[in-house]
């Protein structure tokens, strides 16, 4: 997946800072396997945690939609299974 999303109208309303903290998550979980997406998650939450980003559920729902307009189907599925996760 490329940056596009992040120039996508629906987000425009969302800290560039928000947006570029995602776009790294999205970039370093790419080759990660089931098994090593919980602790991965984890160590992001403390590192927005520790700079200070948080999201809305609603800044959460919109990116996500606005993400997998432009995901692969590979990217769907991983996007599925970290929102499952989420859920957890």
């Amino acid at each position: 997946m490329t940056n596009t999303w992040m120039n996508d109208p629906a987000i425009a309303h969302i800290d560039k800072t928000k947006l570029e903290f995602l776009q790294t998550l999205v970039f370093e979980s790419q080759s990660m396997k089931k098994e090593q997406m919980l602790p991965f998650l984890m160590a992001v939450a403390k590192r927005g945690k520790d700079n200070h980003i948080t999201f809305t559920e609603e800044e959460i729902n919109t990116i996500i939609d606005t993400i997998k307009k432009y995901s692969t189907p590979e990217e769907l599925e991983r996007i599925n299974k970290m929102m499952n996760l989420r859920k957890r």
